[in-house]
């Protein structure tokens, strides 16, 4: 089968993490054949949806993650993305309107016969923030609002919160406000841009020194280990890209309720792969874009995630 990964440029790929590189590399060693190309290549022309895509082939000693030549790839061409057995969105946020542009042109493509993982109408109607609101059950206190007034009250109330626009990936722009109140002012300002935009505020909760649980979902079933991510030193913030420690452990019983609980809704619209977060009990982000973690699972339990990722896909395009 051939794929096309659409994703961030290949040679900016730090293979040792890197969960799209671990689902190319699965799918390589199972005989596709894989495509590459970044949103800004998608074309419609007035008929078909296409790209100038490239195909490209793994090199190198896989055991060696840290390589920097690790792909060779062919010449660019265009090419109907209903031409590929399996078209993976891979790009990395911010979710912004090019991003939303994307998933227009992704529906066009998949109108005309792509098969399209995730599902391009899923991807953009699911605010990765917001989707929590979907599970009550399993959210801390929270509010969305672009009112300074509520964002103040909330903190009246609960003291301890947490503050972070919708919009942010890998912890970029979390605060914490304690008791006292500290800059919340400044921080409502700059988030809000004085109002301009939502902000999400929620209750500070205390298991984040155990770790920001990463609960991987694959065609509607949950992989059997999470990866806390623990905050390190002062930071409040678990995210590998703030420095965080990746520690993966099986799943408490309270993950297999949530993500059982989650995962058959989400995966009846099209999210073949999705990154639930959570701390404690609470569920706090639902990652549909670009979900991570795979690497560091993989090699701390020996359990095969992209293997997994790899069955769901092929059983999804029959």
């Amino acid at each position: 089968m051939d794929i096309l990964f659409i994703a961030d440029p290949l040679d900016r790929f730090k293979i040792y993490k890197d969960s799209t590189y671990a689902m190319m590399a699965e799918a390589a060693r199972r005989g596709h054949t894989l495509f590459a190309c970044e949103p800004q290549h998608l074309a419609w022309t007035g008929g078909d949806v296409e790209a100038n895509v490239y195909r490209f082939q793994i090199v190198g000693d896989e055991a060696d993650g840290h390589r920097d030549n690790w792909y060779v790839p062919d010449a660019v061409a265009p090419r109907a993305l209903k031409s590929f057995g399996a078209v993976l969105m891979r790009k990395d946020p911010p979710f912004d309107m090019e991003y939303v542009t994307s998933t227009w042109l992704l529906e066009l493509a998949e109108r005309g016969g792509a098969r399209i993982f995730n599902k391009p109408q899923s991807i953009r109607d699911h605010s990765e923030k917001l989707a929590i609101g979907e599970f009550p059950q399993f959210v801390a206190p929270t509010l969305v609002t672009r009112d300074p007034a509520r964002l103040r009250a909330f903190h009246d109330q609960h003291g301890d919160v947490i503050l972070k626009p919708l919009d942010g990936m890998g912890g970029i722009g979390v605060f914490r406000v304690k008791p006292d109140g500290m800059n919340l002012g400044s921080i409502i300002e700059m988030l809000s841009h004085d109002g301009a935009r939502s902000v999400m505020a929620q209750k500070f909760i205390p298991e984040i020194k155990d770790g920001d649980k990463r609960i991987l979902l694959i065609g509607g079933e949950p992989v059997p280990y999470s990866l806390a991510r623990i905050p390190q030193g002062n930071e409040v913030r678990g995210n590998l890209a703030a420095g965080g420690l990746g520690r993966a452990q099986p799943l408490t019983a309270h993950d297999n309720l949530i993500a059982r609980t989650v995962a058959p809704v989400l995966a009846a619209r099209g999210l073949l792969l999705v990154g639930l977060d959570a701390i404690g009990d609470w569920l706090t982000e639902v990652n549909v874009t670009s979900p991570t973690c795979f690497r560091e699972i993989m090699d701390q339990t020996g359990f095969d995630v992209a293997a997994m990722f790899i069955d769901a896909l092929e059983r999804a395009v029959g």
